[in-house]
């Protein structure tokens, strides 16, 4: 019987700073380019396995205390940098596993997001970075 996973408390990590009290959703997408290897005689087009274009989108409600969204996004801006995803805060595990992207690249960083009566909240988008899955406590 298939079964479904409820997630509940996921971890999310820029760096070494949990951002998790602050996220509302995460997306991280493996994405392999597919390069045409189709040649003459082929009835069909055929593909291989070209560069990963991996990314995350991340929603965060805006937060300007220290160590909070803000202060922790600002200086990111225009570098790379690691991120983290985790189902759940528990150790890394193959139940858990710890989906990374390191050397991912954030090209901007809405500052501000504002309307009456409505928390704030921004998507965060990095792109590319090398994929990876830890499964080891």
């Amino acid at each position: 019987m298939a079964t479904s996973t409820i997630l509940s408390n996921p971890q999310v990590k820029f760096g070494a700073v949990d951002l998790s009290g602050w996220c509302t959703s995460a997306v991280l997408t493996r994405t392999v380019t597919a390069l045409s290897d189709t040649v003459f005689g082929n009835t069909s087009n055929t593909f291989t396995a070209g560069l990963e274009d991996n990314e995350l989108t991340v929603t965060l409600f805006l937060s300007y205390e220290a160590s909070a969204t803000y202060a922790t996004l600002a200086p990111l801006v225009g570098t790379k940098f690691v991120v983290t995803v985790k189902p759940t805060t528990a150790a890394d595990s193959a139940t858990n596993p710890a989906f990374i992207l390191t050397n991912t690249y954030m090209a901007t960083l809405p500052v501000i997001s504002a309307s009456l009566g409505e928390l704030q909240s921004v998507d965060i988008t990095t792109m590319g970075g090398v994929y990876s899955v830890d499964v080891t406590p």
